[in-house]
Parts: structure tokens; sequence; C-alpha cells
């Protein structure tokens, strides 16, 4: 809901000071993140950031979970990934890996009848494959 107050008439105005704010030239909100594509090494558009995970005690970034496969969401497939593995790419607009999409197929990774345990082990069996330092012990 956008900050509003009232003009001299009684009618709703909207401030300068809304929520648009929700990227700068060095941040952007989780909800813009939310929805990007990702672009592997050919520039090609291998999928979409489904959504950010955050580690709650440190607030380190641990995944983006990137999707795709499927038809209207039905049978997408959900890969998480290192966030280390991301980088923002004006030109593309959007996240450029260099990962293919052969290799994120194979790639741990869960769907809508399989979930997924975010637990240590699943952590170590996700950094081991895309051999990153896992986020937990990064400086």
């Amino acid at each position: 809901m956008t900050p509003t107050s009232q003009s001299k008439k009684g009618n709703p105005m909207t401030t300068t000071n809304t929520l648009e704010s929700r990227e700068t030239t060095t941040l952007i909100g989780s909800d813009k993140v939310e929805g990007t594509a990702v672009y592997g090494t050919d520039e090609k558009k291998i999928g979409k950031l489904e959504r950010v995970m955050l580690d709650k005690a440190s607030g380190k970034v641990a995944y983006a979970v990137l999707s795709f496969g499927g038809f209207l969401g039905m049978g997408e497939d959900y890969y998480p990934t290192p966030w280390s593995l991301l980088k923002y790419d004006t030109k593309l607009g959007g996240y450029r890996t260099n990962l293919t999409k052969a290799q994120l197929e194979k790639a741990p990774k869960y769907n809508q009848s399989t979930s997924w345990n975010w637990n240590r082990d699943n952590d170590l069996r996700v950094y081991d494959y895309y051999k990153t330092q896992p986020y937990w012990s990064a400086v």
C-alpha cells in the first residue's frame, strides 16, 4: 500500500516517499529479484530466479533457487544454486552464471511432488556439486 496524505480538498494524494524505491544503483529489493531471468555461458536464458534463501542467523544469501521446465508453473523443477555463482549483467538485464543448461539439469533439485529438506547434508550436496565454497564458511 502506498503512503498517502490528504490534499486541501480532502482527496488522497500519493506522496513522493513511496515503496517504489525497491532498487538503487547498488541495492535491489528481494521482490524485484524474484522472477529475474538467469542466463548461461552462451547468454541464452536457462531459467528464472524463483526465490532467494537467506541464512537466518548470519543474514548471508545462501541460495538462489532457479526454476525452469514445465508449462505455466506445472512440472517445473527447482534448483538451489549458490548465490556466489550469479552475477548481475546490465546488458542482459538478468543474472549470468557460468553454468550450462545441461549442468543445471544434473544438479540437485526438487519439484512440487518432491520436497526439499533444507539441512546441512543437502547444503553440502549442492555446494559439492557446484564445487564452490559454502556460504557458511565464506569470509
